[in-house]
């Protein structure tokens, strides 16, 4: 969750864990790493995820690099019991197909899986909106990210099925949600449009949805990742007393 009106990182942890949330997800390695370990310890929170790599998973010369990033990641998630790193698909690229920018992902995964098995983390292959946020970001439809799981084979590849950004490219997200759910090993949030609460002013039932998790066996993180336009901690109010309903663990995303 974007908040930049808390005074500091403690502040928004402290809300986080009073509200009841089970845990906190955050960007990456920054500077401020450490300090969201120990508030994360104080608080009794799950650090549920954090970026596992930042080059193209799509180019090939740059996979030595991004299983570099990755096996660090690894470790530090091992580490410290962070059982999910975000990972991302990259940018289109001129005169290479989508067939072959999947090929190239899966590929590129499958240098890093065996590590990611060996260590017991997850892997999450993040969709995202090619429409609005993202222009040409591959991994913008569910099926394209479900073929490069089934294609790696390994039960520590799984989809972070975004909402937000598959409700711009899809829609039906719920008929799409219980269809790939066995794929699908953690969920952000945000109301769409303008990505902000996900109340009754946006398009999207998030009652409903919470309720669909709920009906399927998943049993991940379901993260908020929206930025409020009013009272940042009315808003981690309401989405949680929204999700908690129908998700079997919701948390607070930081980003």
């Amino acid at each position: 969750m974007f908040l930049p009106a808390f005074s500091g990182p403690e502040a928004l942890v402290a809300a986080i864990a009073e509200i009841g949330f089970q845990g906190i997800e955050i960007w990456g390695r920054d500077a401020h790493f450490k300090t969201w370990l120990e508030l994360a310890a104080r608080y009794r929170l799950t650090l549920s995820s954090m970026v596992g790599h930042r080059a193209a998973m799509n180019r090939p010369e740059c996979h030595a690099e991004a299983q570099r990033e990755l096996r660090e990641s690894i470790d530090i998630a091992a580490d410290h019991g962070i059982p999910g790193l975000i990972c991302f698909s990259g940018q289109r690229q001129e005169g290479q197909s989508d067939g072959d920018a999947l090929e190239a992902v899966v590929e590129g995964l499958r240098g890093i899986i065996p590590y990611a098995e060996e260590k017991n983390v997850t892997l999450l292959l993040e969709l995202l909106n090619s429409k609005v946020d993202h222009p040409g970001y591959l991994a913008d439809h569910t099926a394209w990210g479900v073929e490069v799981c089934r294609r790696a084979g390994s039960p520590r590849l799984r989809l972070l099925y975004d909402i937000y950004h598959m409700q711009i490219m899809e829609g039906d997200v719920i008929r799409t949600l219980r269809d790939n759910i066995g794929w699908i090993g953690h969920f952000h949030t945000a109301g769409n449009p303008g990505r902000h609460e996900i109340g009754a002013a946006q398009e999207l039932n998030y009652a409903a949805i919470a309720a669909a998790i709920r009906e399927t066996p998943f049993a991940g993180f379901v993260a908020h990742e929206f930025k409020p336009v009013g009272d940042p901690l009315e808003a981690l109010r309401e989405a949680f007393a929204i999700m908690s309903a129908g998700a079997r663990k919701t948390i607070a995303g930081q980003s």
